[in-house]
């Protein structure tokens, strides 16, 4: 199951996009603004996005330039009514990898999303590495210095998301937003309780820590 964020500000063709792609087995996560579309891409765990080229709060064309710029490779359909061949080829030098006008019709769309999702099918990373710990993706197996850490399920989404973006301060909104799939409230304090939770298996007695609070901002993973 594909894990796909579809940023698009008409709530009707949101809906036909998220109805098709959930219809052919794929996860959906819909945002309706590009500031918010991009921190979700920047924050990671998507398998593909699709795009509307315009936008309110962030236009198309700068949300994947953007995303290109800070090193995010995920592929992105773009999705727009400009169908001239300049705004085609504007979009895709942006850093889209292909690019459907309006109207269409939604197989087309869930069968382009399916071809960009086996172009980066044999690049996709299965396991992950920050100084001793090691993640498999495949095994969902966590383990430090070679010990195996007995992790629950948000834990494992959560580790994964501080290892995939190891050396990079991650804000609670970031970590919220990616790890639990909607709008992070400042007055809760879950983040901080999961993340305690987790420094105690990562950084158990014995091994330095590699998870590290910082201060007035929140969390970040870093190697010895």
């Amino acid at each position: 199951m594909a894990r796909i964020l579809t940023i698009e500000d008409d709530a009707v063709t949101a809906r036909e996009i998220a109805a098709e792609l959930q219809a052919a087995g794929n996860d959906v996560d819909c945002v309706g603004d590009g500031r918010t579309g991009f921190e979700r891409a920047l924050a990671g765990g998507y398998d593909a996005i699709t795009l509307d080229r315009m936008l309110p709060g962030m236009d198309g064309l700068e949300l994947v330039s953007e995303l290109r710029r800070a090193g995010v490779d995920t592929p992105v359909l773009m999705i727009s009514a400009l169908s001239d061949v300049d705004a085609r080829v504007r979009g895709l030098r942006a850093g889209g990898d292909d690019y459907l006008t309006k109207p269409f019709a939604p197989e087309e769309m869930a069968a382009r999303i399916e071809v960009l999702l086996r172009r980066g099918a044999g690049v996709r990373e299965t396991s992950l590495r920050v100084g001793d710990l090691e993640l498999d993706l495949i095994a969902r197996d966590a383990r430090r210095g070679g010990v195996a850490l007995d992790l629950l399920p948000l834990e494992f989404r959560l580790l994964e998301y501080l290892m995939r973006h190891a050396g990079q301060v991650l804000t609670r909104t970031m970590i919220f937003e990616a790890v639990w799939g909607y709008h992070f409230d400042p007055g809760t304090n879950v983040i901080d309780v999961h993340i305690g939770r987790l420094r105690r298996k990562v950084d158990a007695p014995g091994f330095e820590p590699l998870i590290h609070t910082v201060r007035g901002c929140g969390y970040a993973m870093r190697a010895p």
